[in-house]
């Protein structure tokens, strides 16, 4: 939307005062965020829908574009936490079967040999192995 032809100089000025006092504020303590979200959506579309002008209401195919925008956008953010949990449900799963089994394991420089012997952590497992935990992507080779 063009707001330079619909709003009075006066207007914008009133606007531009309100939007510095607003971004003043943010200021002090907070960081801007550097990607929107499905919250930040929803407010520009209530804001957007506040200050529409009445002579000019938006169209009603505009509205639902937007509105299917916003549902897109919800459903992506949820199966993206979805699918975080599931990478690390099949990390634990993964991580279980090494239970009892030799690997060995690249770290930094240095290769380590041993038996998994314990596995630690639910998202973001670790193995025990000679004693000292180590990501389970660090695992090259899985021997029985």
């Amino acid at each position: 939307m063009d707001f330079s032809s619909t709003m009075a100089v006066q207007d914008k000025a009133r606007v531009q005062v309100q939007v510095d006092a607003f971004n003043a504020a943010l200021g002090n303590g907070r960081v801007a965020k550097q990607v929107m979200d499905k919250d930040d959506f929803l407010k520009i579309l209530i804001t957007q829908l506040a200050h529409q002008d009445p002579t000019q209401p938006m169209e009603d195919k505009e509205f639902i574009a937007q509105m299917a925008q916003f549902s897109t956008l919800e459903q992506m953010t949820n199966m993206g936490a979805e699918f975080t949990k599931l990478s690390g449900i099949l990390k634990s799963g993964q991580a279980f079967s090494l239970l009892g089994k030799t690997v060995e394991i690249i770290s930094g420089e240095e290769v380590i040999s041993g038996v998994v012997s314990e596995i630690a952590g639910r998202e973001y497992p670790r193995v025990l192995v000679n004693g000292r935990y180590f990501d389970i992507e660090d695992i090259e080779k899985v021997r029985e």
